[in-house]
């Protein structure tokens, strides 16, 4: 078995996997599972159902194994429910598959399930995701699981046996099939009889429609959850595949599906790690159902696919972590920013390393990456003050950081400057006044004003260094000290006070962006007017 020398949580489940591997299917490629149900948005703790599985596939081809990542689509399940926001007409449609229901208004899909598909697929490209989408309406109908749904038709009282032991009443005449109803489209069924020589089955719904079919030849319905899961997990030979929290409470599909695995379909429960939910800082727990939730499309909006990937991939799966729409992705950011310093100078630590590199690529190569990593709090200051203006953002990052080219600040600069439109606190956008603030100006003492005067003279140096070193300056010259004085404390309460007379006259509250970048930003000519000079 070819080890890694890596530390962290992928390697270690990486390890474990070819081991089971090679113990259940010596000689056959690895398979790692996820399973989505694309009833509605794909939120981003949903995607931990996928990036847990791939970091670890991933891993394996890194090692040079042959290794899969299977995506079951759960879209041959019902439609449960209209979700906020959807004409309740569609409430016409529950109890139909996913891909038998209309997309939403206006949506260029061919049906319900496809629409919320489509989002994910092209995170998933944007990520490095590499997995095979298996469609379970494909599946069923196309009658590739019939030899699995006429096994658990045989073995119903088995699995009735598994059931029973964690529920508090019995069931009568159970069946683990569920079609949907030949006339209105439905689920609404109740299976009546069946026969196990002939495989005929008899069925009635709640539309008053009632037939019989040979189940044999029937591909238009399904497993029951509990014993369809635990059938793919035979049918693929899944050896990994995790889950969430809400699957292990006892007499969940994973309790129960580990059981039914082995003893009607033969095969063996997968290696499982529970995950933790992902939460979004200033949002309580997310819920497709409700329709409004940050998929990855939305973070990948707002940040590079290495950041997210970072996220998922330096937490434990049992882990739960927050993925930042607000202020704090500039935090995030510096501490991105900090890891790639301590990698570049072999300062990181083993977990930390991988993770990074896991971050960056895949067992394919490297993602795209920003040629010049302007801070991220920096290009969001910068875009807030310029409002996005390209020329005046290059000629501030040219000075700041020595840009020369805004396309070497992509895709980063484009990141924050969607963080900046969407999701900038409104009360913390920089809006330069248009006119002097003459009351303030007048009500200023003789100090005040010669600060303001001093300033003004010194608006020579137009870079980001020479504006430092004036706005810095201005009161260690008032107090009679040279540029370069050390602050005392009394100096420091010196500067705050004047800085707060800057912001207070170029936008009107008391704080705002470096002020260095701001004055660059609003320009010479327009600061001294701002400042009566």
């Amino acid at each position: 078995m070819v080890e890694s020398a890596e530390t962290d949580w992928v390697s270690r489940f990486a390890d474990e996997v070819i081991s089971e591997a090679e113990r259940r299917a010596p000689g056959k490629p690895i398979v790692c599972a996820s399973g989505l149900s694309p009833s509605g948005p794909i939120h981003l703790g949903n995607l931990r159902e996928v990036m847990t599985p791939h970091l670890v596939a991933d891993e394996i081809r890194r090692r040079g194994l042959d290794c899969v990542h299977v995506l079951s689509w759960d879209d041959y399940d019902r439609f449960r429910r209209v979700p906020a926001g959807i004409d309740p007409s569609w409430s016409e449609h529950i109890g139909k598959p996913l891909t038998a229901v209309p997309a939403p208004p206006g949506s260029v899909h061919a049906n319900w399930a496809e629409h919320f598909k489509a989002p994910l697929d092209e995170a998933l490209k944007e990520l490095g995701v590499e997995c095979r989408g298996i469609s379970q309406t494909e599946q069923y109908t196309s009658g590739a699981y019939r030899e699995q749904i006429l096994r658990a038709m045989r073995e119903r009282a088995a699995i009735d046996d598994v059931l029973s032991r964690y529920r508090s009443k019995q069931v009568e005449d159970y069946f683990p099939y569920k079609p949907y109803c030949h006339l209105c489209g439905r689920d609404l069924t109740t299976v009546t009889a069946y026969d196990d020589e002939t495989t005929e089955l008899a069925y009635t719904c709640e539309c008053g429609f009632g037939e019989t079919v040979r189940l044999a030849e029937h591909d238009h319905g399904k497993l029951v959850w509990k014993v369809d899961w635990p059938m793919r997990w035979a049918h693929e030979g899944v050896v990994f595949e995790p889950s969430g929290v809400d699957h292990h409470s006892p007499g969940s599909a994973w309790i129960v599906g580990g059981q039914i695995v082995g003893e009607v379909f033969g095969g063996r429960q997968p290696i499982g790690p529970m995950y933790a939910f992902v939460g979004i800082t200033g949002m309580a727990k997310m819920s497709s159902s409700k329709g409004d939730v940050p998929t990855p499309a939305d973070a990948l909006e707002i940040m590079e696919a290495p950041v997210l990937r970072w996220l998922y991939a330096r937490r434990k799966p049992q882990q739960s972590f927050k993925i930042a729409f607000d202020q704090e992705i500039q935090r995030l950011y510096d501490e991105w920013d900090a890891l790639g310093r301590k990698v570049a100078t072999g300062q990181a630590q083993p977990a930390e390393l991988a993770a990074y590199k896991r971050a960056v690529g895949t067992a394919a190569g490297p993602l795209p990456a920003t040629a010049h990593p302007v801070p991220y709090r920096t290009l969001a200051s910068v875009l807030d003050i310029t409002t996005g203006h390209a020329g005046q953002t290059l000629r501030i990052l040219r000075d700041l950081d020595a840009v020369a080219s805004l396309d070497d600040a992509r895709p980063r600069l484009d990141k924050a400057q969607t963080w900046v439109d969407d999701h900038m606190p409104a009360d913390q956008r920089t809006r330069v006044r248009g006119t002097p603030d003459y009351d303030l100006l007048d009500s200023l003492d003789p100090g005040a004003r010669e600060s303001l005067r001093l300033l003004a003279d010194g608006l020579d140096d137009w870079t980001i260094e020479g504006l430092t070193t004036l706005v810095y300056g201005v009161p260690k010259v008032q107090a009679g000290l040279p540029a370069d004085a050390k602050a005392t404390q009394e100096l420091k309460a010196a500067q705050r006070a004047f800085f707060a007379l800057l912001y207070k006259l170029l936008v009107g509250r008391e704080t705002g962006p470096r002020l260095p970048t701001l004055l660059m930003a609003v320009g010479a000519d327009r600061v001294r007017k701002l400042i009566g000079a």
